[in-house]
């Protein structure tokens, strides 16, 4: 038996897919701890996890006017990326190198996530075992495979002309990079190390192993990507974990969905749902007009719609692993998460990008041909049933999410994943 922390920061998006490797490596007898905010302790607690607190803490659900403020700020399309880390990160440095610390004493190796800046310069300090990881193409910011930007997602038709324009483009971008890391540097400093790399660009990567916890359905490696990179596929995981949640679908969801044609899902993830504003109105209007039934994934009450019409409906929440394969299409965010869940589902996507990766996801989907995207500003009832319009008439977009859902479904992201940890483990 191994130990093995795994540090993790962000939403479900960003925790879900480690508890599904958390769990794969207990069922394989090794004893995996979850470093991570302290409100995930509910949902550790309930699956028979180890959590290890890391700062910072995070307002829980029973605090939703604090969440609104936080996800207001951190989902802004333009500065939300750029505030992750000067307002969540970067002031808690210290406390989370000192928290890891703790966690590692005794372990064998450390996962760290793309937001887990304190971890490297943790394992140059005590030299412990490292495997990296990324949840999503545009933490790998590829010249060959460009990043959509959430702040200029038209400067993609420049990077994809050539390489050398996209490393011309990343060139200045990284002068930014380098400002925002600034606190990491000083903390490097603090600790005897070098500068070394800048810790979102090359400096986040494990020089044995980095995991890509996504499928090659919609990134394939790339020349300039790290050559110890493993693609494993997706890591599914998706209950709430609420207490009173059931693990099955609400007796209520499944009576609506036997009552007719397979419903659009119309959701916003487990972040933006705060700040959703007139995304479900608008939502049922647009389902109103192409003629195609309603599920709506609200999250929260105050989300729901009044009066909804019998074609509709809506439920706080919902396991996608189960609904969505019942479900003709799905509406989202394009969160990570949310895109892996409606990809292995094999149905189409209409993307309606806030922030972060949601614009190169949604672009991703796109350009394999298992989806459309419309920006947020431009969503609403007449140019949201324009899309779906498009999307549940062309034969194109269900065949081809398809023959993606049948390929992602037989891929095991969550042991592929433990596989390649436990090959730096216990090397043969």
């Amino acid at each position: 038996m191994k130990k093995i922390v795994i540090s993790t920061f962000g939403s479900f998006g960003d925790v879900h897919p480690y508890v599904a490797i958390a769990l794969e490596l207990k069922r394989r007898g090794h004893r995996p701890v979850i470093a991570t905010s302290e409100i995930y302790r509910e949902k550790t607690d309930a699956l028979g996890l180890e959590i290890h607190p890391v700062p910072p803490d995070l307002p829980g659900y029973d605090r939703p006017e604090e969440v609104t403020r936080m996800i207001a700020e951190l989902v802004d399309t333009k500065k939300g990326p750029e505030r992750v880390f000067t307002q969540f990160i970067n002031p808690h440095l210290r406390g989370m190198y000192d928290a890891l610390l703790e966690a590692t004493r005794d372990a064998d190796l450390i996962v760290t996530h793309v937001l887990s800046l304190a971890g490297p310069p943790l394992v140059e300090k005590t030299g412990i075992k490292w495997v990296s990881s990324v949840l999503a193409p545009i933490s790998m910011f590829s010249n060959y495979d460009p990043p959509v930007f959430p702040q200029m997602p038209w400067l993609y038709r420049v990077l994809k002309l050539h390489p050398s324009v996209s490393r011309a483009a990343m060139r200045v971008g990284r002068l930014k990079l380098d400002q925002m890391a600034a606190p990491v540097y000083k903390l490097r400093a603090e600790l005897g190390l070098k500068r070394g790399g800048n810790p979102m660009l090359e400096g986040q990567h494990s020089p044995l192993r980095v995991l890509a916890l996504f499928s090659s359905a919609i990134a394939k490696p790339q020349p300039d990507w790290p050559p110890q990179t493993r693609v494993t596929g997706f890591c599914f995981y998706d209950r709430r974990d609420r207490p009173g949640d059931e693990e099955r679908l609400d007796p209520a969801l499944l009576k609506f969905l036997d009552a007719g044609e397979p419903p659009v899902v119309f959701t916003l993830g487990s972040s933006a749902i705060y700040i959703a504003e007139d995304f479900y109105r608008e939502s049922l209007g647009a389902a109103r007009a192409s003629g195609a039934r309603a599920l709506l994934l609200t999250g929260e009450p105050w989300n729901r719609p009044a009066d909804l019409p019998e074609w509709a409906a809506a439920f706080d929440y919902a396991p996608y692993g189960a609904l969505l394969p019942r479900a003709r299409a799905i509406v989202h965010q394009g969160g990570i998460g949310t895109t892996a869940q409606g990809l292995r589902a094999g149905i189409p996507s209409l993307i309606v990008p806030f922030s972060h990766d949601q614009f190169d996801n949604g672009s991703r989907v796109a350009r394999v041909g298992a989806g459309r995207v419309l920006p947020r500003a431009k969503y609403g009832a007449a140019s949201a049933a324009k899309e779906l319009s498009a999307l549940l008439s062309e034969a194109s977009y269900t065949t081809r999410a398809a023959a993606i859902g049948e390929q992602i479904r037989s891929e095991n992201g969550a042991s592929a994943a433990a596989d390649a940890i436990e090959e730096i483990l216990i090397p043969t």
